[in-house]
C-alpha cells in the first residue's frame, strides 16, 4: 500500500498531477484545490490511497490525513465509488461534510457532480456517528464567523465551490482587521483581492 508520496511536481492537470519520486513519475487523482494549487518543479507532500483493481492500480492523493479519512469512509457508502468521493472532496471541506452529516442535510452532496438524490441521502445516513464537525474558533468571535460564512455564500454565489470559498475566507478572515470581520463586503473585498483574477472555479 502506498500511503504518501512526496516528490517533485512534474505535472499540474485540473484533477491530477504527476510527482515524480526516486525517479518514478506516479500520476495521482487529487481534488480540485490540490491541482490548482501544485507547482510544477515544487515539492509536493501526497496522503494516498491505492485502489487495486483487475484492470488498474489507481493513486488517489490529499494534502491532509483528515481528507484522506473521509475519503476512505465516503468509500464504505453504497453506490459512492472512487471519483465520486474524489467530487466530494473537490466541493465540500472535511468541515462541510461532517456538518451536513450532523445536520442529516443531504442538499451539499446533491450539489456535488455525479452525485444523485439517492446517493446524497445515503451518504448522510451511512456516515452518520462516523464523522464529528472540528470546533472552529473564529478570530473575532461569532459575529466574524458570521461574516465569514455570508463572504463564503457570497463567493459560492460568484460560481466557486464551498470547499474554495470556504478556505479562501477563512484565510483571509486571519488576516483581516476588525473592521473587515465586520463588514460583509469589505471582508468580500479582500477575499477576492486575494484570490485574483486568476482564480479557478468550481
Amino acid at each position: 500500500m502506498i500511503s504518501s508520496l512526496r516528490g517533485t511536481v512534474l505535472h499540474a492537470a485540473s484533477d491530477h498531477v504527476i510527482v515524480e519520486t526516486g525517479g518514478v513519475g506516479f500520476s495521482v487523482a487529487v481534488p480540485a484545490d490540490v491541482a490548482h494549487t501544485a507547482t510544477v518543479g515544487e515539492q509536493l507532500l501526497l496522503h494516498t490511497n491505492l485502489i487495486v483493481r483487475e484492470d488498474a492500480l489507481s493513486l488517489y492523493g490529499f494534502a491532509d490525513r483528515d481528507e484522506l479519512e473521509i475519503f476512505g469512509q465516503l468509500l464504505s457508502v453504497t453506490g459512492v465509488g472512487p471519483k465520486s468521493a474524489l467530487g466530494v472532496l473537490s466541493h465540500l471541506t472535511v468541515d462541510q461534510i461532517a456538518e451536513a452529516v450532523t445536520a442529516e442535510d443531504d442538499a451539499p452532496f446533491r450539489r456535488v457532480s455525479g452525485i444523485g438524490p439517492k446517493t446524497a441521502k445515503l451518504i448522510v445516513v451511512q456516515l452518520a456517528g462516523k464523522v464529528q464537525p472540528r470546533i472552529a474558533t473564529a478570530p473575532a468571535g461569532g459575529a466574524a464567523t458570521a461574516v465569514t460564512d455570508q463572504v463564503t455564500a457570497a463567493l459560492v454565489g460568484l460560481g466557486w465551490s464551498e470547499k474554495v470559498a470556504a478556505e479562501a475566507a477563512a484565510q483571509t478572515a486571519e488576516q483581516a482587521t476588525d473592521a473587515e470581520l465586520s463588514s460583509v463586503p469589505a471582508l468580500l473585498r479582500r477575499t477576492l483581492a486575494a484570490m485574483g483574477p486568476g482564480a479557478q472555479r468550481g
